[in-house]
């Protein structure tokens, strides 16, 4: 899980975060700390993790979780949503979004902007930018928000 989220962060990111942070060499050991304490503390029991496989290599990673801001009313956040770029378009974006949130629940998540193709894909499953931004890490990011819908039962 941890190479993928560098992995992806590398190819995502490059041009947007400074070098330094994406090739420094405790990156891949911390990111590992992050994901050892997802599976194995209490702390991260109300949050949903998943992963996307291909040929038994991991190629994606999700995490959701209570809202932690202040001034949100939606139900859960999408903190991680990276997918290696080959995989992009495959529908295992879509599968690891639909993994970890409940469904129709009202959700929100950042993205980085410019990030044009993640942004689409948010779009595309019913998120929008609410106005609200920050920068993180030398990351300028918008916040998109997705509305709780009401399931529909299959006939």
């Amino acid at each position: 899980m941890a190479d993928v989220h560098v992995e992806s962060w590398r190819q995502t990111y490059r041009g947007l975060m400074r070098d330094e942070v994406l090739d420094a060499p405790g990156l891949l050991p911390a990111r590992g700390r992050f994901w050892q304490a997802v599976l194995a503390e209490e702390r991260y029991e109300p949050f949903r993790a998943a992963v996307a496989e291909s040929d038994g290599a991991v190629v994606g990673i999700a995490l959701a979780g209570p809202a932690t801001e202040a001034d949100v009313e939606w139900d859960t956040q999408l903190y991680v949503l990276y997918l290696l770029d080959a995989f992009h378009g495959s529908g295992a974006g879509r599968g690891l979004m639909e993994a970890v949130l409940p469904t129709g629940a009202s959700a929100g998540l950042w993205v980085a902007n410019p990030n044009p193709r993640a942004q689409a894909f948010y779009a595309k499953q019913g998120y929008e930018p609410d106005g609200v931004t920050k920068v993180d890490d030398g990351v300028h990011e918008v916040r998109m928000v997705r509305a709780a819908h009401p399931t529909v039962p299959v006939a």
